[in-house]
Protein backbone atom coordinates (compact mmCIF):
# COMPACT_ATOMS: atom_id res chain seq x y z
CA UNK A 1 0.00 0.00 0.00
CA UNK A 2 1.62 3.27 -1.05
CA UNK A 3 2.09 5.88 1.63
CA UNK A 4 0.12 9.07 0.96
CA UNK A 5 2.18 12.22 1.13
CA UNK A 6 1.35 15.91 1.24
CA UNK A 7 3.73 18.84 1.04
CA UNK A 8 5.04 19.94 4.42
CA UNK A 9 4.00 23.58 4.65
CA UNK A 10 3.84 24.34 8.35
CA UNK A 11 6.19 24.16 11.32
CA UNK A 12 5.94 21.15 13.57
CA UNK A 13 3.67 21.93 16.50
CA UNK A 14 5.08 21.53 19.99
CA UNK A 15 4.30 18.22 21.65
CA UNK A 16 1.38 18.68 24.05
CA UNK A 17 0.60 16.07 26.64
CA UNK A 18 -2.69 16.44 28.48
CA UNK A 19 -3.63 14.71 31.75
CA UNK A 20 -5.63 12.12 29.80
CA UNK A 21 -2.52 11.03 27.88
CA UNK A 22 -0.64 10.48 31.15
CA UNK A 23 -3.26 8.02 32.35
CA UNK A 24 -3.48 4.46 31.07
CA UNK A 25 -5.51 1.39 31.90
CA UNK A 26 -2.22 -0.50 32.18
CA UNK A 27 -0.23 0.77 35.18
CA UNK A 28 3.16 0.14 33.55
CA UNK A 29 2.18 2.04 30.38
CA UNK A 30 1.06 4.93 32.55
CA UNK A 31 4.38 4.80 34.36
CA UNK A 32 6.29 4.87 31.06
CA UNK A 33 4.30 7.86 29.84
CA UNK A 34 4.86 9.85 33.04
CA UNK A 35 8.57 9.01 33.19
CA UNK A 36 9.16 9.99 29.56
CA UNK A 37 7.04 13.15 29.97
CA UNK A 38 9.16 14.26 32.95
CA UNK A 39 12.31 13.46 30.98
CA UNK A 40 11.04 15.57 28.08
CA UNK A 41 10.35 18.55 30.33
CA UNK A 42 13.84 18.39 31.82
CA UNK A 43 15.37 18.33 28.34
CA UNK A 44 13.90 21.68 27.33
CA UNK A 45 17.07 23.70 27.80
CA UNK A 46 17.96 26.68 25.58
CA UNK A 47 20.94 26.07 23.33
CA UNK A 48 23.81 28.25 24.48
CA UNK A 49 25.71 30.52 22.14
CA UNK A 50 29.15 31.77 23.01
CA UNK A 51 30.19 35.36 22.78
CA UNK A 52 33.29 35.94 20.70
CA UNK A 53 36.29 35.99 22.99
CA UNK A 54 34.97 33.42 25.47
CA UNK A 55 35.84 30.41 23.33
CA UNK A 56 38.61 28.00 24.29
CA UNK A 57 40.28 27.13 21.01
CA UNK A 58 42.54 24.35 22.29
CA UNK A 59 42.00 21.50 24.70
CA UNK A 60 45.46 20.69 25.95
CA UNK A 61 47.87 18.23 24.42
CA UNK A 62 45.47 15.76 22.80
CA UNK A 63 44.03 17.89 19.98
CA UNK A 64 44.78 21.18 18.27
CA UNK A 65 42.13 23.54 16.96
CA UNK A 66 42.37 23.92 13.17
CA UNK A 67 39.51 26.30 12.44
CA UNK A 68 35.84 26.73 11.55
CA UNK A 69 34.59 25.07 8.35
CA UNK A 70 31.40 24.94 6.32
CA UNK A 71 29.35 21.76 6.84
CA UNK A 72 26.32 21.76 4.59
CA UNK A 73 24.43 19.00 2.80
CA UNK A 74 26.34 19.58 -0.45
CA UNK A 75 29.65 20.44 1.18
CA UNK A 76 30.48 18.15 4.13
CA UNK A 77 33.72 18.95 5.92
CA UNK A 78 34.45 15.48 7.35
CA UNK A 79 33.01 12.32 5.81
CA UNK A 80 33.92 9.64 8.33
CA UNK A 81 32.16 8.37 11.43
CA UNK A 82 29.39 10.34 13.16
CA UNK A 83 28.50 10.40 16.88
CA UNK A 84 25.94 12.29 18.95
CA UNK A 85 25.56 13.29 22.56
CA UNK A 86 23.01 16.06 22.96
CA UNK A 87 23.66 16.35 26.67
CA UNK A 88 27.34 15.70 27.47
CA UNK A 89 29.37 16.27 24.31
CA UNK A 90 32.89 17.62 24.82
CA UNK A 91 35.82 18.18 22.50
CA UNK A 92 37.78 15.47 24.32
CA UNK A 93 34.96 12.99 23.95
CA UNK A 94 34.76 13.67 20.22
CA UNK A 95 38.49 13.49 19.62
CA UNK A 96 38.78 10.24 21.62
CA UNK A 97 35.97 8.67 19.59
CA UNK A 98 37.66 9.66 16.33
CA UNK A 99 41.13 8.58 17.52
CA UNK A 100 39.83 5.13 18.47
CA UNK A 101 38.76 4.64 14.87
CA UNK A 102 42.02 5.83 13.39
CA UNK A 103 40.85 9.23 12.10
CA UNK A 104 43.10 12.30 11.89
CA UNK A 105 40.47 15.00 12.40
CA UNK A 106 37.56 15.50 14.78
CA UNK A 107 34.87 18.10 14.17
CA UNK A 108 31.96 19.33 16.29
CA UNK A 109 28.70 20.95 15.24
CA UNK A 110 25.50 22.24 16.90
CA UNK A 111 27.14 21.83 20.31
CA UNK A 112 26.51 18.08 20.34
CA UNK A 113 27.42 16.37 17.06
CA UNK A 114 30.82 14.79 16.42
CA UNK A 115 32.22 14.06 12.96
CA UNK A 116 35.46 12.28 12.05
CA UNK A 117 37.59 12.17 8.93
CA UNK A 118 41.06 11.99 7.46
CA UNK A 119 40.57 14.89 5.04
CA UNK A 120 38.84 18.26 5.35
CA UNK A 121 36.78 18.53 2.18
CA UNK A 122 34.97 21.86 2.57
CA UNK A 123 35.97 25.50 2.59
CA UNK A 124 36.76 27.45 5.73
CA UNK A 125 34.25 29.78 7.38
CA UNK A 126 34.50 32.78 9.68
CA UNK A 127 35.63 31.82 13.15
CA UNK A 128 32.71 33.75 14.66
CA UNK A 129 30.30 31.38 12.85
CA UNK A 130 31.43 28.63 15.22
CA UNK A 131 29.73 30.04 18.29
CA UNK A 132 27.87 27.20 20.01
CA UNK A 133 28.92 25.97 23.41
CA UNK A 134 29.62 22.26 23.89
CA UNK A 135 26.76 20.58 25.73
CA UNK A 136 29.13 18.98 28.20
CA UNK A 137 31.85 21.65 28.53
CA UNK A 138 31.17 25.31 29.26
CA UNK A 139 33.03 28.07 27.41
CA UNK A 140 34.32 25.59 24.80
CA UNK A 141 33.29 25.85 21.16
CA UNK A 142 31.48 22.99 19.45
CA UNK A 143 30.71 24.45 16.04
CA UNK A 144 27.57 26.27 14.99
CA UNK A 145 24.67 26.02 12.55
CA UNK A 146 26.10 24.18 9.53
CA UNK A 147 29.55 25.04 10.85
CA UNK A 148 32.15 22.58 12.12
CA UNK A 149 34.88 23.29 14.67
CA UNK A 150 37.71 21.08 13.46
CA UNK A 151 40.52 19.71 15.64
CA UNK A 152 43.61 17.80 14.59
CA UNK A 153 43.68 14.56 16.58
CA UNK A 154 47.00 13.77 18.19
CA UNK A 155 46.85 10.05 18.97
CA UNK A 156 49.21 9.44 21.88
CA UNK A 157 49.04 5.65 21.67
CA UNK A 158 51.92 3.59 20.23
CA UNK A 159 51.44 2.92 16.53
CA UNK A 160 51.13 -0.83 17.05
CA UNK A 161 48.11 -0.26 19.32
CA UNK A 162 46.41 2.35 17.18
CA UNK A 163 44.47 -0.21 15.19
CA UNK A 164 43.62 -2.56 18.02
CA UNK A 165 39.94 -2.39 17.06
CA UNK A 166 40.56 -4.03 13.67
CA UNK A 167 38.45 -7.18 13.32
CA UNK A 168 39.35 -10.29 11.33
CA UNK A 169 36.36 -11.13 9.11
CA UNK A 170 37.73 -14.26 7.51
CA UNK A 171 38.99 -15.82 4.29
CA UNK A 172 36.97 -15.22 1.12
CA UNK A 173 37.13 -16.05 -2.56
CA UNK A 174 38.14 -12.99 -4.55
CA UNK A 175 35.47 -11.35 -6.75
CA UNK A 176 35.66 -11.81 -10.52
CA UNK A 177 37.00 -8.31 -11.08
CA UNK A 178 39.10 -7.46 -8.04
CA UNK A 179 40.18 -3.95 -9.05
CA UNK A 180 36.63 -2.97 -10.11
CA UNK A 181 35.26 -4.12 -6.76
CA UNK A 182 38.13 -2.55 -4.77
CA UNK A 183 39.51 0.32 -6.92
CA UNK A 184 41.87 1.65 -4.23
CA UNK A 185 44.91 -0.57 -3.79
CA UNK A 186 48.62 -0.72 -3.12
CA UNK A 187 51.26 -3.36 -3.87
CA UNK A 188 53.93 -3.69 -1.19
CA UNK A 189 56.67 -6.37 -1.21
CA UNK A 190 56.86 -6.48 2.62
CA UNK A 191 53.13 -6.21 3.24
CA UNK A 192 51.71 -6.68 6.74
CA UNK A 193 48.20 -6.37 8.10
CA UNK A 194 49.27 -3.26 10.01
CA UNK A 195 50.60 -1.56 6.86
CA UNK A 196 47.52 -2.39 4.80
CA UNK A 197 45.23 -1.30 7.65
CA UNK A 198 46.98 2.05 7.93
CA UNK A 199 46.74 2.55 4.17
CA UNK A 200 42.99 1.78 4.04
CA UNK A 201 42.19 3.74 7.20
CA UNK A 202 43.82 6.87 5.79
CA UNK A 203 41.74 6.42 2.65
CA UNK A 204 38.63 6.12 4.90
CA UNK A 205 37.59 2.60 3.89
CA UNK A 206 36.11 0.09 6.35
CA UNK A 207 37.46 -3.08 4.71
CA UNK A 208 41.07 -4.24 4.34
CA UNK A 209 41.53 -6.86 1.61
CA UNK A 210 44.88 -8.67 1.38
CA UNK A 211 46.00 -11.07 -1.35
CA UNK A 212 49.67 -11.97 -1.18
CA UNK A 213 51.54 -8.64 -1.54
CA UNK A 214 48.43 -6.78 -2.69
CA UNK A 215 46.46 -4.48 -0.39
CA UNK A 216 42.95 -3.42 -1.43
CA UNK A 217 40.42 -1.16 0.30
CA UNK A 218 36.66 -0.99 -0.06
CA UNK A 219 33.14 -1.76 1.11
CA UNK A 220 30.83 -4.75 1.20
CA UNK A 221 28.82 -4.70 -2.05
CA UNK A 222 26.55 -6.99 -4.04
CA UNK A 223 29.70 -8.20 -5.82
CA UNK A 224 31.36 -8.97 -2.49
CA UNK A 225 28.84 -9.50 0.30
CA UNK A 226 31.02 -11.13 2.99
CA UNK A 227 28.38 -13.87 3.28
CA UNK A 228 30.32 -16.81 1.81
CA UNK A 229 33.25 -17.35 4.14
CA UNK A 230 35.90 -19.92 3.14
CA UNK A 231 38.28 -22.12 5.09
CA UNK A 232 41.11 -20.10 6.66
CA UNK A 233 43.67 -22.59 5.34
CA UNK A 234 43.01 -21.38 1.80
CA UNK A 235 44.36 -17.96 2.78
CA UNK A 236 47.45 -18.99 4.74
CA UNK A 237 48.54 -17.12 7.85
CA UNK A 238 49.32 -13.43 8.10
CA UNK A 239 50.98 -11.57 10.98
CA UNK A 240 49.69 -8.17 12.01
CA UNK A 241 53.03 -6.65 12.97
CA UNK A 242 55.82 -8.52 11.19
CA UNK A 243 56.78 -8.92 7.55
CA UNK A 244 55.34 -12.12 6.12
CA UNK A 245 54.85 -13.75 2.75
CA UNK A 246 51.26 -14.62 1.96
CA UNK A 247 51.36 -18.27 0.88
CA UNK A 248 47.65 -18.88 0.39
CA UNK A 249 45.70 -19.66 -2.78
CA UNK A 250 45.82 -16.68 -5.14
CA UNK A 251 42.06 -16.99 -5.69
CA UNK A 252 41.41 -16.13 -2.04
CA UNK A 253 41.96 -13.11 0.17
CA UNK A 254 41.81 -12.26 3.85
CA UNK A 255 39.45 -9.54 5.08
CA UNK A 256 39.81 -7.26 8.08
CA UNK A 257 37.36 -4.59 9.16
CA UNK A 258 38.89 -1.29 10.23
CA UNK A 259 37.36 1.06 12.83
CA UNK A 260 36.39 3.39 9.96
CA UNK A 261 32.62 3.76 9.73
CA UNK A 262 30.89 2.89 6.47
CA UNK A 263 29.16 6.19 5.74
CA UNK A 264 26.98 4.96 2.87
CA UNK A 265 24.13 4.45 5.34
CA UNK A 266 24.71 7.05 8.05
CA UNK A 267 22.83 10.00 6.53
CA UNK A 268 19.41 10.49 8.10
CA UNK A 269 16.76 13.17 7.84
CA UNK A 270 13.08 13.84 8.45
CA UNK A 271 10.64 12.99 5.67
CA UNK A 272 10.62 15.81 3.09
CA UNK A 273 6.83 15.59 2.80
CA UNK A 274 4.25 14.88 5.46
CA UNK A 275 2.89 11.33 5.47
CA UNK A 276 -0.74 10.64 6.34
CA UNK A 277 -0.14 6.93 6.92
CA UNK A 278 0.92 6.42 10.53
CA UNK A 279 3.02 3.27 10.86
CA UNK A 280 3.83 1.95 14.32
CA UNK A 281 6.97 0.08 15.31
CA UNK A 282 5.30 -1.75 18.14
CA UNK A 283 6.87 -4.07 20.67
CA UNK A 284 6.79 -5.17 24.25
CA UNK A 285 9.54 -3.38 26.24
CA UNK A 286 12.82 -5.27 26.02
CA UNK A 287 12.01 -6.73 22.61
CA UNK A 288 14.68 -4.78 20.69
CA UNK A 289 12.71 -1.72 19.59
CA UNK A 290 15.71 0.63 19.89
CA UNK A 291 17.89 -1.72 17.86
CA UNK A 292 15.17 -2.07 15.21
CA UNK A 293 14.94 1.73 15.00
CA UNK A 294 18.70 1.91 14.45
CA UNK A 295 18.40 -0.57 11.57
CA UNK A 296 15.38 1.15 10.01
CA UNK A 297 16.88 4.64 10.23
CA UNK A 298 20.16 3.60 8.61
CA UNK A 299 18.44 1.46 5.97
CA UNK A 300 15.86 4.06 4.90
CA UNK A 301 17.78 7.25 5.69
CA UNK A 302 14.78 8.64 7.62
CA UNK A 303 14.34 9.26 11.33
CA UNK A 304 11.92 7.19 13.38
CA UNK A 305 9.60 8.81 15.88
CA UNK A 306 8.34 7.84 19.31
CA UNK A 307 5.00 7.88 21.09
CA UNK A 308 6.97 8.89 24.17
CA UNK A 309 10.19 10.79 24.77
CA UNK A 310 13.41 9.19 25.97
CA UNK A 311 16.12 11.77 26.63
CA UNK A 312 18.86 9.12 26.61
CA UNK A 313 17.96 8.04 23.08
CA UNK A 314 17.61 11.61 21.86
CA UNK A 315 21.03 12.44 23.27
CA UNK A 316 22.51 9.55 21.27
CA UNK A 317 21.17 10.74 17.92
CA UNK A 318 17.54 9.61 17.67
CA UNK A 319 16.36 13.06 16.66
CA UNK A 320 12.80 11.88 16.05
CA UNK A 321 12.39 11.47 19.83
CA UNK A 322 11.50 15.14 20.24
CA UNK A 323 9.24 15.30 17.21
CA UNK A 324 5.50 15.19 17.87
CA UNK A 325 4.55 11.60 17.05
CA UNK A 326 1.71 12.72 14.75
CA UNK A 327 3.87 15.20 12.85
CA UNK A 328 4.11 12.90 9.81
CA UNK A 329 7.83 13.62 9.52
CA UNK A 330 9.12 10.20 10.66
CA UNK A 331 9.12 6.88 8.83
CA UNK A 332 7.51 4.97 11.72
CA UNK A 333 6.72 5.52 15.40
CA UNK A 334 7.97 3.51 18.35
CA UNK A 335 5.26 2.45 20.77
CA UNK A 336 4.65 -0.04 23.56
CA UNK A 337 0.94 0.81 23.67
CA UNK A 338 -1.82 -1.76 23.52
CA UNK A 339 -5.60 -1.48 23.64
CA UNK A 340 -8.15 -0.80 20.89
CA UNK A 341 -8.21 3.01 21.06
CA UNK A 342 -4.42 3.46 21.00
CA UNK A 343 -3.86 0.88 18.25
CA UNK A 344 -6.53 2.25 15.92
CA UNK A 345 -4.74 5.61 15.78
CA UNK A 346 -2.22 3.84 13.51
CA UNK A 347 -2.81 2.73 9.92
CA UNK A 348 -0.29 -0.12 10.00
CA UNK A 349 2.36 -1.64 12.24
CA UNK A 350 5.59 -3.56 12.29
CA UNK A 351 5.05 -5.85 15.28
CA UNK A 352 8.36 -6.89 16.80
CA UNK A 353 8.11 -10.01 18.97
CA UNK A 354 10.87 -11.43 21.15
CA UNK A 355 11.13 -14.55 23.30
CA UNK A 356 9.42 -13.46 26.56
CA UNK A 357 12.16 -14.98 28.70
CA UNK A 358 14.75 -12.80 26.94
CA UNK A 359 12.49 -9.76 26.72
CA UNK A 360 11.63 -9.81 30.41
CA UNK A 361 15.31 -10.01 31.38
CA UNK A 362 16.24 -7.26 28.90
CA UNK A 363 13.58 -4.89 30.25
CA UNK A 364 14.53 -5.63 33.85
CA UNK A 365 18.17 -4.88 32.94
CA UNK A 366 17.06 -1.58 31.36
CA UNK A 367 14.99 -0.58 34.39
CA UNK A 368 17.88 -1.31 36.76
CA UNK A 369 20.92 -0.31 34.67
CA UNK A 370 19.80 1.70 31.63
CA UNK A 371 19.79 0.83 27.93
CA UNK A 372 23.32 -0.63 27.91
CA UNK A 373 23.85 -2.07 31.39
CA UNK A 374 23.07 -5.20 33.41
CA UNK A 375 21.13 -5.51 36.65
CA UNK A 376 23.18 -6.68 39.63
CA UNK A 377 22.81 -10.02 41.41
CA UNK A 378 21.20 -8.13 44.30
CA UNK A 379 18.42 -6.90 42.00
CA UNK A 380 17.68 -10.38 40.65
CA UNK A 381 17.39 -11.78 44.17
CA UNK A 382 15.17 -8.97 45.45
CA UNK A 383 11.37 -8.99 45.75
CA UNK A 384 11.24 -6.66 42.77
CA UNK A 385 12.06 -9.38 40.23
CA UNK A 386 9.10 -11.76 40.95
CA UNK A 387 6.78 -8.75 41.15
CA UNK A 388 8.11 -7.56 37.82
CA UNK A 389 7.53 -10.96 36.16
CA UNK A 390 4.04 -11.20 37.62
CA UNK A 391 3.10 -7.83 36.08
CA UNK A 392 5.00 -7.93 32.80
CA UNK A 393 4.52 -11.55 31.66
CA UNK A 394 0.80 -11.09 30.98
CA UNK A 395 1.54 -7.77 29.26
CA UNK A 396 3.89 -9.55 26.84
CA UNK A 397 0.97 -11.69 25.66
CA UNK A 398 -1.78 -9.05 25.71
CA UNK A 399 0.39 -6.62 23.73
CA UNK A 400 0.76 -9.02 20.80
CA UNK A 401 -2.86 -10.23 20.95
CA UNK A 402 -4.21 -6.67 20.87
CA UNK A 403 -2.14 -5.64 17.85
CA UNK A 404 -3.16 -8.77 15.94
CA UNK A 405 -6.82 -8.04 16.76
CA UNK A 406 -7.13 -4.29 16.26
CA UNK A 407 -4.52 -3.24 13.65
CA UNK A 408 -5.53 -3.43 9.99
CA UNK A 409 -2.09 -4.13 8.51
CA UNK A 410 0.55 -5.91 10.56
CA UNK A 411 4.00 -7.13 9.60
CA UNK A 412 5.19 -9.58 12.25
CA UNK A 413 8.97 -9.68 12.75
CA UNK A 414 10.57 -12.01 15.24
CA UNK A 415 13.58 -10.52 16.97
CA UNK A 416 15.44 -13.84 16.74
CA UNK A 417 14.91 -14.02 12.95
CA UNK A 418 16.21 -10.47 12.63
CA UNK A 419 19.37 -11.46 14.52
CA UNK A 420 19.98 -14.63 12.49
CA UNK A 421 18.97 -13.41 9.02
CA UNK A 422 19.22 -9.64 9.11
CA UNK A 423 19.14 -8.78 5.40
CA UNK A 424 15.96 -10.71 4.42
CA UNK A 425 14.09 -9.46 7.49
CA UNK A 426 15.28 -5.87 7.05
CA UNK A 427 14.19 -5.99 3.40
CA UNK A 428 10.70 -7.05 4.54
CA UNK A 429 10.53 -4.12 6.94
CA UNK A 430 11.76 -1.57 4.38
CA UNK A 431 9.32 -2.82 1.73
CA UNK A 432 6.48 -2.63 4.25
CA UNK A 433 7.45 1.01 4.85
CA UNK A 434 7.33 1.56 1.07
CA UNK A 435 10.88 2.88 0.81
CA UNK A 436 13.17 1.99 -2.09
CA UNK A 437 16.62 1.07 -0.75
CA UNK A 438 19.66 -0.20 -2.63
CA UNK A 439 21.21 -3.55 -1.74
CA UNK A 440 24.54 -1.82 -1.13
CA UNK A 441 22.94 0.39 1.51
CA UNK A 442 21.47 -2.66 3.24
CA UNK A 443 24.90 -4.31 3.19
CA UNK A 444 26.29 -1.16 4.78
CA UNK A 445 23.73 -1.52 7.59
CA UNK A 446 24.70 -5.17 8.00
CA UNK A 447 28.38 -4.35 8.52
CA UNK A 448 27.51 -2.07 11.45
CA UNK A 449 24.28 -3.68 12.56
CA UNK A 450 24.93 -3.42 16.30
CA UNK A 451 25.44 0.34 16.34
CA UNK A 452 26.02 1.47 19.92
CA UNK A 453 23.36 -0.73 21.48
CA UNK A 454 25.21 -3.69 22.95
CA UNK A 455 25.05 -3.92 26.71
CA UNK A 456 28.33 -3.41 28.53
CA UNK A 457 29.58 -4.74 31.85
CA UNK A 458 29.74 -8.20 33.35
CA UNK A 459 27.13 -10.59 32.02
CA UNK A 460 26.16 -13.63 34.08
CA UNK A 461 26.64 -16.73 31.93
CA UNK A 462 23.98 -19.47 31.96
CA UNK A 463 21.98 -17.37 34.38
CA UNK A 464 18.34 -18.43 34.82
CA UNK A 465 16.35 -16.22 37.23
CA UNK A 466 13.01 -17.89 36.46
CA UNK A 467 11.36 -20.17 39.01
CA UNK A 468 9.23 -23.18 37.97
CA UNK A 469 6.12 -21.20 38.86
CA UNK A 470 7.22 -18.29 36.65
CA UNK A 471 7.97 -20.67 33.76
CA UNK A 472 4.55 -22.26 34.01
CA UNK A 473 2.85 -18.86 33.70
CA UNK A 474 5.11 -17.65 30.87
CA UNK A 475 4.73 -20.90 28.92
CA UNK A 476 0.94 -20.56 28.98
CA UNK A 477 1.29 -17.07 27.48
CA UNK A 478 3.64 -18.40 24.79
CA UNK A 479 1.11 -21.05 23.72
CA UNK A 480 -1.67 -18.44 23.64
CA UNK A 481 0.29 -16.08 21.34
CA UNK A 482 1.46 -18.97 19.14
CA UNK A 483 -2.16 -20.05 18.59
CA UNK A 484 -3.23 -16.46 17.80
CA UNK A 485 -0.54 -16.07 15.15
CA UNK A 486 -1.53 -19.33 13.46
CA UNK A 487 -5.20 -18.33 13.53
CA UNK A 488 -4.19 -15.29 11.45
CA UNK A 489 -2.37 -17.62 9.01
CA UNK A 490 0.95 -16.21 10.19
CA UNK A 491 4.05 -18.15 11.10
CA UNK A 492 3.95 -19.29 14.70
CA UNK A 493 6.56 -18.44 17.30
CA UNK A 494 10.08 -19.79 16.79
CA UNK A 495 10.69 -23.17 18.44
CA UNK A 496 13.05 -21.68 20.98
CA UNK A 497 10.13 -19.78 22.51
CA UNK A 498 8.14 -22.91 23.21
CA UNK A 499 7.82 -24.32 26.72
CA UNK A 500 11.10 -25.27 28.38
Amino acid sequence: MPVNMQVWDEPVMNRKFGPRWLISGHPEIGHLRRRWFNSFVKEQEPRQRLEIGTVKKTIGSKATHIGCFRDESKEKALKGAVFYDFRKMTVSQCQDSCAERGYLYAGLEYGAECYCGNRITSSSARQEDCNMECKGEKHTVCGGVNRLSVYKVEDLRPSNKRYRNVLYRGCFKIPKNLTATFPVYSIQPNLTVAKCTEFCTKKEFPLVVIRRTECYCGFATTDFTLHDIANDQLCGKLSSDTTTEFLGDENYCVIYQTPVQDTRCTDRKFLPTKTKAMVALSSFPGAGNTWARHLIEHATGFYTGSYYFDGTLYNKGFKGEKDYWKSGRTICIKTHESGKREIETFDAAILLIRNPYKALMAEFNRKRAGHLGYASERHWKSKEWPEFVNTYASWWASHTLDWLKYCNRVLVVHYEDLKKNLLPQLKRMVEFLNVAVSDDRLLCVETQKDGNFKRSGLRQKDFDPFTLEMKSVINSHIEMVDDALKMKNLTGLPEEYLPR
